[in-house]
């Protein structure tokens, strides 16, 4: 995220992300706001760096419009998942990458896809207008990307907000081994008091639905209009 969006990342990354003070993370991020900050940031970082790896293949392979998404879509969504969620995450699966992959499916796909409807309509409308930028050997080509990264950013904030609220999604909070501390005794129990807190199967299914119909109309737009 801080190599696509350069200083503007990276003040981000360090208002959300980086605590000053070592061992103070989970104070740092025990806001709301940060740990959807910090949780969309993660989201982008990942699935962002598997949509513009697909784009930049596709484009040298020359695919067609329909194959470019399906790539990207397929990169970004094995980059998020596989790395920046399951194997990032698999201490709050108690180390198990299966049962990790499981717990990080969903929060995974309904952010993916409305960082994807971002970009899609970022990238795809403004490429055709600046000579060159369909080549990834071209500046253009990276600097309409990291836009487009920003868009899916936008997008995806308030997706990421709801899960995290939600105690779908872990906030980029920090899991510490042999640690005594006052403080993180409350964020453990505040956890599992959580755990019964989450949306009913029927109000996440809806959500979910509501990110693929969101994918599904950037996708037909971009195919009937670009």
């Amino acid at each position: 995220m801080v190599f696509f969006g350069g200083g503007f990342g990276a003040f981000f990354y360090v208002l959300g992300c980086r605590e000053p003070l070592a061992g103070t993370h989970e104070l740092y991020v025990h806001a709301t706001w940060k740990q959807v900050l910090g949780s969309t940031m993660h989201c982008a970082a990942g699935d962002g760096l598997g949509i513009i790896t697909g784009a930049a293949i596709s484009s040298i392979l020359e695919l067609n419009m329909g194959m470019d998404i399906a790539l990207e879509y397929a990169l970004g969504f094995a980059f998020g998942w596989l790395f920046f969620q399951a194997f990032a995450m698999r201490d709050m699966a108690g180390g198990d990458y299966k049962k990790s992959l499981k717990m990080t499916f969903i929060p995974e796909f309904f952010s993916m896809n409305l960082l994807m409807c971002g970009m899609l309509l970022v990238s795809k409308f403004w490429m055709p207008e600046v000579a060159g930028s369909g080549n990834p050997a071209s500046p253009a080509f990276w600097f309409i990307m990291s836009i487009a990264l920003l868009g899916g950013f936008l997008v995806a904030y308030p997706m990421n907000w709801w899960l995290v609220t939600n105690h779908l999604k872990h906030g980029m909070m920090t899991i510490r081994k042999d640690i005594n501390m006052p403080t993180m005794k409350k964020e453990h129990q505040s956890h599992e008091m959580h755990k019964e807190e989450r949306p009913s199967k029927g109000v996440i299914f809806g959500v979910g639905l509501f990110s693929v119909i969101a994918v599904s109309i950037s996708i037909t737009i971009v195919l009937i209009y670009s």
